[in-house]
């Protein structure tokens, strides 16, 4: 995190909790059994991703009360659950789905430099007394690795179930993205 100021109690409060979540995150998504389906790793790497980005959204809902904010939060909480919700459900079938050693070695060197790029972008997400703005900044490089995540998937031979499951992901996602870019200027961030 890069401080520009000086924190206040209430940012540090939120910062704290946000780098708890992001450590479970990282060691949930680089700790994942790996297994022969491209399907079934995507998954088992997606739900961590996914469960964090709803711990966030319930922290910021804790100190923000900008409406617009509060609204994509809120949009997060819920895109994301019936994302895992819908991933739980076809696990074990895709599971079933599976790939080449060089699939899954292209497949998983490419999603760790996505993934590494990812962590990196939001440990060194600017941090200052708005928390607002902590949080957009912390969440646009978190929804680009999903984006890319979902888009590096959909190259590979992968179970039929995951492909719309990808594509929500894709879609929700760069909406977020602008609409999180959008409010980003409004503020003044």
């Amino acid at each position: 995190m890069q401080n520009s100021c000086q924190l206040n109690s209430t940012a540090r409060e939120y910062l704290s909790t946000f780098r708890c979540i992001l450590d479970e995150m990282i060691q949930g998504m680089t700790e994942a059994e790996r297994t022969e389906s491209i399907s079934q790793n995507f998954i088992a790497q997606m739900i961590p991703h996914h469960q964090a980005a709803i711990e966030m959204s319930y922290n910021i809902l804790k100190y923000t009360t900008d409406a617009a904010l509060r609204e994509i939060a809120e949009g997060i909480i819920e895109e994301q659950t019936k994302s895992i919700r819908n991933m739980r459900c076809i696990e074990n079938a895709c599971g079933k789905c599976s790939n080449s050693e060089r699939e899954l070695g292209q497949y998983q060197c490419k999603v760790d430099q996505i993934m590494q790029n990812m962590f990196c972008r939001m440990r060194c997400a600017c941090a200052t007394n708005r928390n607002n703005c902590n949080f957009m900044w912390e969440m646009i490089p978190h929804h680009r690795g999903a984006i890319a995540m979902s888009k590096l998937t959909l190259n590979f031979p992968i179970c039929s179930e995951l492909k719309p499951i990808l594509e929500a992901i894709i879609t929700s996602q760069e909406k977020g993205v602008a609409q999180m870019k959008q409010l980003l200027r409004c503020l003044g961030c």
